[in-house]
């Protein structure tokens, strides 16, 4: 009886802490997505989850090892899928409608992500790199060269125009992200500050980015 006790307790309490733990990481999202992490408080990350701050700094001692988790949450269903797509036999040309199309649904859903990573290309590119080394892993010995490797067979097979892989990741990545990280002023100037206008514009990006990309290095 008591060892069934002991089970039940431990069961509740273990889930009961999986539920403050998302409840902490849901919080923080919202708060990070609003506030970016400069503006974020921990005391308003507390209340919004509803705990006192103590028990969040149980969890999380500093609101940066909060951001590490809920960046690592964000890349932790994207990055598998995606360094298995571009291993993968498929064309070039398909590998860049799949990054794009999951690339910027990833974004839309953590836009608080590229904000993020401009300001700490100037506060704390060391602590950048670290992060994206941990949570990203896109190592030179596997993806970059895989690709390279594809590339050249693509433009032998005169499939492609050449271009680095590197070159090719930056220009995908360049275009996906700017107008997230740029939303203030292009929803400015371009639609008035309107909201809607903006979000049918993302939507619409997906395609354009495709054709671009595929456009420029078609054969």
């Amino acid at each position: 009886m008591w060892l069934n006790y002991l089970v039940n307790t431990y069961s509740f309490m273990t889930e009961h802490e999986m539920n403050t733990e998302q409840k902490i990481l849901d919080a923080a999202k919202d708060v990070f997505q609003q506030k970016g992490m400069t503006g974020a408080r921990m005391q308003e990350i507390a209340d919004k989850a509803g705990i006192n701050k103590a028990l969040l700094h149980y969890y999380y001692r500093t609101k940066e090892k909060l951001f590490e988790k809920v960046f690592e949450v964000a890349f932790s269903l994207f990055i598998p899928r995606v360094k298995e797509m571009m291993t993968s036999d498929k064309k070039i040309i398909d590998k860049i409608s799949f990054f794009v199309e999951n690339y910027l649904d990833m974004l839309n859903k953590h836009p608080y992500i590229p904000g993020f990573i401009i300001n700490e290309l100037n506060r704390n590119p060391e602590m950048l790199v670290k992060l994206f080394e941990k949570n990203i892993q896109i190592e030179r010995e596997g993806v970059v060269d895989f690709l390279d490797a594809q590339i050249e067979k693509e433009v032998k097979d005169g499939l492609i125009k050449p271009i680095s892989a590197q070159n090719l990741m930056t220009n995908v990545v360049s275009l996906c992200i700017f107008p997230i990280v740029a939303k203030p002023v292009l929803k400015g100037v371009l639609f008035e500050n309107n909201e809607k206008e903006y979000n049918a514009f993302l939507k619409q990006r997906k395609e354009f980015v495709k054709e671009f990309i595929i456009n420029s290095i078609k054969a």
